[in-house]
């Protein structure tokens, strides 16, 4: 079933804007202004944009460490998400988190942090909140193809199949974890049949197609509110960039990254509304230059922002410790 126009055309900007939005923190990364590592999505974005556009701001998101799209797209002020990418201390976490450890919890955004598959432990707390108030929030773990690889994952599967938990799995298959194709970690040639050993549903979706990212996120959301249980989802995907910015990716073929290149999700989405839609060029082309506007927007805003105080350097680490240094 195709998404309604003014919808695809919402999800298009989202998808632009995380675009742009990554485009701009490559550059600010590479020229050395954003402080440690910084991990882009450039690819990905119908599968960020799909997969939040088919939730509730009451559901709880578990981003990974390429989770900038999710962050500015889950009702957070996006210029203090960029500022805590930069260390600002105008950023959303004072600047404390950078670029891996962005959180909100007012619209939960649970954050990530440095430890492969560890949000798959996290999510049962808050699914099992849900089923115990009776409020059909769902917990959505965005997680790669390498933290399959990790021992947790199955414990926190297991726990959650048995217990019929809203959990949502949403494997974001870019084919490479860090250095190593997925083929080369693991037997299976789809992920997602990782899944029936736990008697949990599963399916693989083209992670490039953002409406039929939304339609399979929504059938597996719908199921979870239902007290049905967890679903996996393995949306095939890919970056552009490398595991960081910066890393050259020696390891890719050139011609794998062009044929991937060539299944552009933006591109993709903007030739459907044209072609299938109708939509004039020119609305596209506002709302392009509407996001630039946005992120330069945000980008002034963040250069222009204090570093963080030194006073507050404890603040948040003790209980009741650093409020006063």
């Amino acid at each position: 079933m195709a998404l309604l126009k003014e919808r695809l055309l919402d999800l298009y900007y989202k998808m632009v804007l995380i675009r742009e939005f990554e485009e701009v923190m490559d550059i600010y990364a590479k020229n050395g202004t954003i402080p440690g590592f910084v991990h882009l999505g450039i690819g990905q974005e119908a599968s960020q944009a799909g997969i939040v556009d088919a939730l509730k701001e009451t559901d709880y998101k578990y981003p990974d460490h390429r989770g900038h799209g999710v962050s500015i797209l889950c009702g957070t002020d996006r210029k203090l998400v960029m500022a805590e990418i930069f260390g600002k201390g105008t950023g959303i976490n004072g600047g404390r988190g950078g670029s891996m450890h962005i959180n909100d919890i007012k619209v939960r955004n649970m954050g990530f942090n440095g430890i492969q598959g560890s949000t798959t432990v996290t999510a049962l707390g808050t699914a099992f909140a849900s089923v115990y108030k009776g409020n059909k929030d769902v917990s959505v773990i965005f997680m790669g193809d390498g933290t399959l690889g990790e021992g947790a994952c199955h414990e926190s599967i297991n726990m959650a199949a048995t217990w019929k938990l809203p959990v949502l799995y949403c494997v974001i298959n870019n084919q490479y974890a860090i250095s190593t194709h997925y083929r080369e970690s693991h037997p299976q040639k789809q992920l997602a049949t990782w899944a029936d050993g736990y008697g949990v549903p599963n399916e693989v979706v083209d992670g490039n197609d953002v409406e039929a990212v939304v339609e399979a996120t929504e059938r597996a959301v719908e199921r979870a509110r239902n007290g049905d249980g967890p679903t996996l989802i393995e949306y095939m995907t890919y970056r552009w960039q490398g595991h960081f910015a910066g890393d050259p990716a020696a390891y890719r073929p050139d011609e794998e990254l062009q044929e991937w290149k060539n299944k552009c999700p933006v591109k993709r989405t903007k030739a459907r509304l044209l072609d299938v839609h109708g939509f004039p060029e020119k609305i596209l082309s506002d709302i392009e230059k509407k996001v630039v506007d946005e992120v330069q927007s945000m980008l002034k805003f963040c250069l222009e922002s204090p570093e963080p105080d030194t006073k507050e350097a404890l603040k948040h680490v003790y209980a009741g410790f650093g409020e006063e240094i």
